[in-house]
């Protein structure tokens, strides 16, 4: 899931939107699956926050925790979540973390 807002996507021009467009998303989600290394999804979603992303959701049903990626703040990582809120970025969305756990 990668949303971006309606003021980034305007700003691009109309031929880089007739194309892949170069821009990082305002909201991702990574699902770690059995064969992803962790460490590699980390500095996945720190990339993502250094391009733009205002907020990213690391999901690790392996562990049941969740680390949550925000610009210029500590990564925030919770236990075994029941759901998610999409602050700011993602206004009224709440994921129900209860599917993902299993």
């Amino acid at each position: 899931m990668s949303p971006t807002s309606l003021e980034r996507w305007d700003a691009l021009k109309t031929e880089q939107k007739a194309t892949f467009a170069n821009i990082c998303p305002d909201f991702v989600v990574e699902l770690r699956s059995s064969s992803d290394r962790l460490e590699s999804l980390q500095q996945k979603m720190r990339e993502y926050i250094e391009n733009g992303a205002s907020l990213g959701w690391l999901l690790n049903p392996q562990q049941r925790q969740v680390e949550i990626y925000r610009p210029s703040v500590e990564v925030e990582v919770l236990d075994n979540p029941s759901e998610l809120s999409g602050e700011g970025v993602l206004p009224g969305f709440v994921l129900n973390l209860r599917r993902v756990w299993g």
